[in-house]
């Protein structure tokens, strides 16, 4: 008799990952060559906006992204997503002045926050509870492999092409990730169909209080998460490293290698005890960048992030559904990227006030960034010991 296939490992699953390859690498693929491009055009000031705008929209859409995923569908709103990419990908060399390269990252911004919500809905929809945490693992995987190909690849195509070679290509890999979701089967048993009264949001429509938790973490951690995208070009350009896109590849790569034996764990031991250990991680590896002073320190410090990320990813993903309730998955799903999204803006805004393009600055926006995944350790074992407590007294 033939062994039925687990039940992660299906055709929808598949399908997903792919397209969330995709959709990463195409807006990945840009940010090593997006810093020296705004620089090239007068704006060197600005360069904390190039990830601060883009987080801004992203975070704004999340509620109304999460409510459509909820209504109208997990595959329509995660469709949305990539045909922004798509459509960005040739707006670029055409908004050639600072002011419209600006508003372009603003526009471009409402990917991300349409598509990774619907997507984290969908997952949790065709997956048993019990393995939530591997499923995470494995589609973070894939989406992490996206960031680590991205940006490698958009590196080489600037120098042996153009940057404008570079934005097509970036639509590129979004038209793929929209084909392969034409393809997948819609979740959500009693759609609606879209109408404008959907995109009224109440206050009460915007947060998931349930998961708060997990939110909280999730903006303190990735704050230095903005820090790094601002900051990790001009400091590998300063210390030698030929490939400005080799950080994001090395620690992208061994994110990777963890991401699925972490998700095993989380689902195993506990998201709680795993978000710990990869909090403490990503304190070192902050510090470890602020002090890099050779390509081969910054690599090495890559890889401890790469390995906290891993793990603290796919264990707050998975919290994430733990805590919310089921008919509200895409509000509580929204509500943790709405964290990270605040998170990253607020990161990369600081780093550009900080930075303001001296190289000596650079170390101080990474202790800064150690100091907050610090507090959200204290917060999540301070949150345990309450949670033990309430347990206890009942």
């Amino acid at each position: 008799m033939t062994a039925q296939p687990h039940p992660i490992y299906n055709w929808s699953f598949g399908l997903l990952c792919l397209s969330s390859l995709l959709f990463s690498a195409s807006f990945n693929m840009l940010i090593p060559e997006l810093p020296a491009y705004l620089s090239k055009m007068g704006g060197a000031g600005y360069k904390g906006l190039i990830i601060a705008l883009f987080t801004l929209t992203a975070g704004i859409s999340r509620p109304f992204s999460g409510k459509l995923t909820d209504t109208v569908g997990r595959v329509p709103v995660m469709a949305v997503g990539s045909v922004v990419c798509f459509v960005c990908g040739f707006l670029y060399p055409v908004l050639t002045s600072v002011s419209g390269f600006l508003l372009l990252r603003l526009v471009h911004g409402f990917s991300t926050g349409f598509k990774p919500t619907a997507t984290a809905a969908y997952v949790a929809d065709i997956v048993p509870v019990s393995r939530w945490g591997e499923a995470m693992g494995i589609h973070g995987l894939c989406f992490s492999t996206g960031m680590a190909v991205g940006p490698a690849i958009g590196s080489a195509i600037t120098a042996n092409y153009s940057i404008n070679i570079l934005f097509y290509c970036s639509s590129a890999f979004a038209l793929m990730s929209i084909i392969i979701l034409m393809n997948m089967k819609e979740t959500v048993k009693h759609k609606q169909s879209f109408r404008f009264s959907l995109l009224k949001i109440g206050w009460s429509e915007i947060i998931e209080w349930r998961v708060f938790p997990a939110a909280l973490v999730t903006l303190l951690s990735y704050m230095g998460y903005g820090v790094l995208l601002t900051l990790i070009p001009d400091l590998g350009d300063h210390l030698g490293m030929r490939n400005k896109g080799m950080f994001f590849m090395t620690f992208t790569v061994s994110s990777l290698l963890i991401r699925f034996i972490a998700g095993k764990v989380s689902d195993q031991y506990g998201r709680v005890k795993v978000i710990k250990v990869a909090l403490l991680l990503l304190v070192v590896a902050f510090i470890l960048i602020g002090i890099a002073h050779s390509v081969t320190a910054l690599l090495f410090a890559s890889v401890i992030y790469g390995i906290a990320s891993g793990i603290l990813s796919p264990a707050t993903n998975a919290w994430t559904v733990d805590l919310s309730d089921p008919d509200h998955r895409g509000k509580a799903m929204a509500t943790m990227y709405i964290a990270l999204e605040a998170g990253i803006g607020l990161g990369a805004l600081i780093a550009g006030w900080l930075y303001m393009d001296i190289i000596s600055h650079i170390p101080i926006n990474f202790y800064i960034a150690a100091a907050l995944t610090f507090v959200a350790w204290v917060y999540v074992m301070i949150n345990e010991r309450i949670r033990k407590r309430t347990i206890t007294h009942r």
